[in-house]
């Protein structure tokens, strides 16, 4: 499948097809591509919940009652749904963790290669923290550059799925104890195959034109 099939195949699922499960090969493709996702500064202020039983989906469901019922059977009915998540704050441990690991994976061939990224992310963080007074707001759009990545990565597999922002973060962050380990939701995403109850699949797809959204200089 080429880079241009992949996208115009690609839709949002509104139905899945319960009781199919997705190789796991392909799961694990996803979790590296998420692993391996760009984030400004390096800062991966992000945390994925991966729910792959039908416990764990139930789980995940109880964010989507009330006014989000819509999405209670996108994510009941799917494989895999994955919580996209984001740190609280972006504090001290965090920055030596990241370090740590940059500095383990060889990314530092002298001394001060280490010292000048670490005061770089820092520079970053502070002003995000102070001038700009952003941080949840800037770790959030690392988290979407996550999310883009894996629903292109989804598409590239023929796999099925669905974002969503319609359910509540606060009754998932209970669910998931998350709050407690220093994260909070922030979108899902449901991976499966669609059912034959998936209208979306047979709309076609509605774009603004290339002149209305691009400008060549």
């Amino acid at each position: 499948m080429t880079l241009n099939d992949a996208v115009a195949r690609r839709h949002t699922v509104k139905a899945f097809s319960a009781g199919k499960t997705l190789p796991q090969q392909e799961i694990d493709t996803l979790l590296n591509l998420l692993r391996n996702s760009p984030s400004s500064v390096n800062s991966q202020p992000w945390h994925f919940v991966v729910a792959s039983t039908a416990e764990g989906r139930e789980k995940m469901a109880q964010s989507t009652s009330g006014a989000f019922i819509y999405n209670n059977p996108k994510v009941l009915n799917a494989s895999h749904v994955i919580a996209l998540c984001m740190r609280t704050d972006l504090d001290e441990a965090h920055l030596q963790n990241v370090l740590a690991q940059e500095e383990k994976d060889g990314r530092f061939a002298k001394p001060e290669a280490k010292a000048g990224q670490d005061k770089s992310r820092r520079s970053y963080v502070d002003m995000h923290r102070y001038e700009l007074r952003d941080v949840p707001q800037w770790m959030e759009k690392q988290v979407y550059l996550a999310l883009g990545g894996l629903l292109l990565g989804a598409a590239m597999l023929g796999i099925d799925a669905t974002p969503m922002e319609g359910f509540d973060a606060r009754a998932l962050d209970q669910a998931l104890g998350l709050r407690e380990q220093g994260f909070t939701s922030v979108v899902l995403v449901s991976l499966g195959y669609r059912s034959e109850e998936d209208f979306n699949a047979t709309l076609p797809k509605s774009r603004l034109s290339q002149d209305e959204i691009f400008t060549f200089i």
